[in-house]
């Protein structure tokens, strides 16, 4: 199983609105980076949801529940959206602080590829993280 990590303003999709929702498809994806992580996610895969911009921290857990698909919001057929489901909120959230002053993290996508909102989290970033946020 693999681990990633997705990105969203609260302001625009908070860790509480998609727990209110129950599901989403990810969409609005306009980085060929990104997308192309999002085609190599596999259901069940595992993935932090993380508040870009304001807060700034991991906040929760969720997971794949429908792998890569064409984005219903255009006809471009280059982009994909993938379905995810909220499985926990983290027991503390992890700041984006916490993970660049936490050496074991120094080459997370997190850190190296700040602005990129789907990134891959190798096994050993996210027993860190977990650990961070008192889950270990």
């Amino acid at each position: 199983m693999a681990h990633w990590l997705v990105k969203s303003e609260p302001f625009k999709y908070s860790w509480d609105k998609f727990v209110e929702d129950k599901q989403t498809f990810w969409d609005g994806v306009r980085n060929y980076a990104a997308r192309n992580f999002m085609k190599a996610m596999k259901k069940n895969d595992q993935v932090f949801f993380y508040h870009s911009n304001e807060g700034v921290e991991i906040v929760g857990i969720a997971k794949v529940a429908k792998e890569a698909y064409q984005d219903p919001t255009t006809d471009d057929e280059a982009w994909v959206v993938v379905d995810l489901k909220p499985v926990r909120k983290l027991k503390t959230p992890v700041t984006l602080a916490q993970v660049k002053a936490d050496k074991r993290l120094k080459d997370m996508a997190l850190v190296r590829l700040g602005r990129l909102s789907v990134q891959p989290v190798t096994d050993e970033e996210w027993d860190v993280v977990m650990e961070l946020a008192g889950e270990k």
